[in-house]
């Protein structure tokens, strides 16, 4: 069999840079280089592509300018060129994009990637559009009759609305401020004085034009990797606990920056019934965010089992330490097989979107 020319696509212009590089890291480890060819393209945080080989990959930690910029001319077959040596990158089968957060995961590569005609890993521009605002995808889970947290949300040019006091009596304290189209916890805080309140706000437009306010959950923080397009699988759940007095709640610094600041459980211990209802709703959530291929779905279970949904990751590490391919790896793929899994995904949807009629 011929092997597919598959092309990983990470940096970005994101706060997530340097996990997505880290996520690139292991993809392009763990990739079966007897079913793949593998070119690798970063985005810079100036935002300009640039074609590298897997030797910068393991040594950049952000990605660096070089002359091998890149450029796509839509509509061709070989659509991706090196503008320094004004050679194509070859024909590309499929691409794994692992940018996380703006730019990376809302839609707009998925979109790029369909105008210049190669399939790609993970949701379609709607369901990545969906999940990366998570205002919007509370509103869709609400009509979908999906229990989420309780939640004010502001536009910038809405700050003179925002107060300590309307949120305090609609939320309770402790409540959660973030920017809501950012990813890896960046930008949270959890507040419970109206001094921590507008620090928080402030903060959280520093990375969004929009802010949202969360009722604080107490309860279990599960988690549950999906996978798949029309036949859609549940993984065994995973636990996330915070460790120390600092990491009240998973943050980024306890996700990434302190090696202790907290600990995975891997099957969580959970009553058999209670893991099938929120695998239920993991995959019910999945399809009323229009995800395809995968997405990790967050829930917090309380003390009387009732079951929240927190948030959908279209695009979720695949880090050391992430827990999508751990929770895979737990039910029976590994991280070699899973990555073949979401590639063939991507093919099977690239295929079927190829025949469908563009003219009446």
């Amino acid at each position: 069999m011929q092997k597919k020319n598959i092309a990983i696509v990470y940096g970005g212009k994101s706060t997530e840079h340097e996990v997505s590089i880290r996520s690139a890291r292991n993809i392009a480890k763990a990739i079966d280089r007897n079913k793949y060819n593998l070119l690798l393209i970063a985005i810079g945080k100036n935002g300009v592509w640039y074609s590298k080989t897997e030797e910068e990959l393991a040594k950049e930690n952000i990605v660096k300018i070089t002359p091998n910029s890149l450029a796509l001319k839509p509509g061709n077959t070989e659509p991706i060129i090196n503008t320094y040596t004004n050679v194509s990158l070859g024909k590309i089968d499929a691409i794994f994009p692992i940018v996380h957060g703006t730019g990376g995961e809302d839609g707009t590569l998925q979109g790029l990637l369909k105008s210049i005609g190669i399939p790609f890993v993970g949701p379609g521009v709607i369901g990545s559009s969906l999940c990366i605002d998570k205002e919007v995808a509370k509103r869709v889970l609400n009509e979908a009759g999906i229990a989420n947290s309780r939640f004010l949300s502001y536009l910038k040019s809405e700050c003179n609305l925002i107060t300590y006091e309307k949120a305090l009596a609609s939320l309770g304290v402790p409540m959660y401020i973030k920017p809501p189209n950012l990813g890896s916890s960046v930008g949270i805080s959890k507040v419970t004085t109206k001094r921590e309140f507008e620090t928080a706000i402030d903060n959280a437009f520093k990375y969004d034009r929009k802010v949202l306010i969360e009722q604080n959950i107490v309860g279990r923080e599960i988690e549950c990797a999906v996978l798949g397009n029309q036949e859609i699988e549940a993984s065994p759940l995973g636990e996330v606990v915070t460790v120390g007095e600092q990491h009240t709640f998973y943050s980024y610094a306890a996700k990434y920056t302190d090696a202790n600041g907290s600990v995975t459980v891997i099957p969580a211990k959970l009553d058999a019934n209670l893991q099938s209802e929120i695998q239920h709703i993991a995959i019910k959530t999945y399809k009323a965010l229009c995800c395809e291929g995968m997405a990790r779905v967050d829930v917090f279970v309380t003390e009387s089992n009732e079951i929240i949904v927190n948030e959908v990751n279209t695009l979720p590490g695949f880090t050391d330490i992430s827990m999508y391919p751990k929770l895979w790896e737990a039910g029976g793929i590994s991280y070699s097989d899973l990555i073949s899994r979401l590639i063939d995904l991507a093919l099977e949807r690239g295929e079927e979107e190829d025949k469908m009629q563009t003219s009446v």
